[in-house]
């Protein structure tokens, strides 16, 4: 991850016995690496601890197919208009078989045309929870019914983890790694004093 500006470098040398248990456990597990909001959480090692093993969780086992859970990421990352975290997450989801096409109009705010209905009730629970802050009776029958109520609630959890991630990226003016200007998806807001 390039260092964001607002962060101030921090070497391994420099951290608290706690900052360097939680970037060990970050590298030791599924992740392997850094990219995300780690590098803020790293400030806050008891945050950040509870943070990424949260998001472990929420990653891998929600109970939705990776297909489902990028798709969830991705949403997220366009309410927030998240650079890094659509950067990290838009080719999983493709790989995961997110159709490229469908990717690129939730990027630019249009409604997507889906091949599969799950991926229509993921959107839809989402789109709702972002914009209305509530789901909907509808919405939220036709997922328990596809998902189950367990599921459901983990996804509730998915989309919440990965505000906190959009809004930590956002806020520390963060990129991926690789990430230059010319790869923002987001037009960026101008700047304020």
């Amino acid at each position: 991850m390039s260092q964001p500006t607002r962060l101030p470098v921090i070497g391994r040398e420099q951290m608290t016995p706690a900052q360097t248990a939680m970037l060990d456990a970050i590298l030791a597990g599924p992740r392997k690496n850094l990219n995300g909001p780690f590098v803020a959480w790293i400030h806050s090692p008891a945050l950040g601890e509870l943070a990424q093993r949260l998001g472990a969780f929420c990653r891998y086992d929600t109970g939705l197919s990776l297909h489902l859970s990028e798709l969830a990421i991705l949403a997220t990352a366009q309410a927030w208009q998240s650079q890094a975290e659509w950067h990290i997450h838009l080719p999983i989801a493709v790989e995961a078989g997110l159709a490229p096409e469908v990717a690129e109009q939730i990027r630019r705010g249009e409604e997507p045309d889906f091949r599969h209905q799950d991926e229509r009730l993921v959107w839809d629970f989402a789109r709702e929870l972002y914009r209305d802050k509530r789901v909907s009776d509808g919405t939220y029958a036709a997922a328990c019914a596809r998902f189950g109520l367990q599921v459901v609630v983990n996804l509730v959890g998915l989309l919440g983890y990965y505000a906190l991630v959009a809004m930590t990226l956002n806020t520390f003016g963060m990129r991926a790694e690789g990430q230059g200007e010319g790869d923002l998806p987001f037009a960026e807001p101008a700047p304020t004093p």
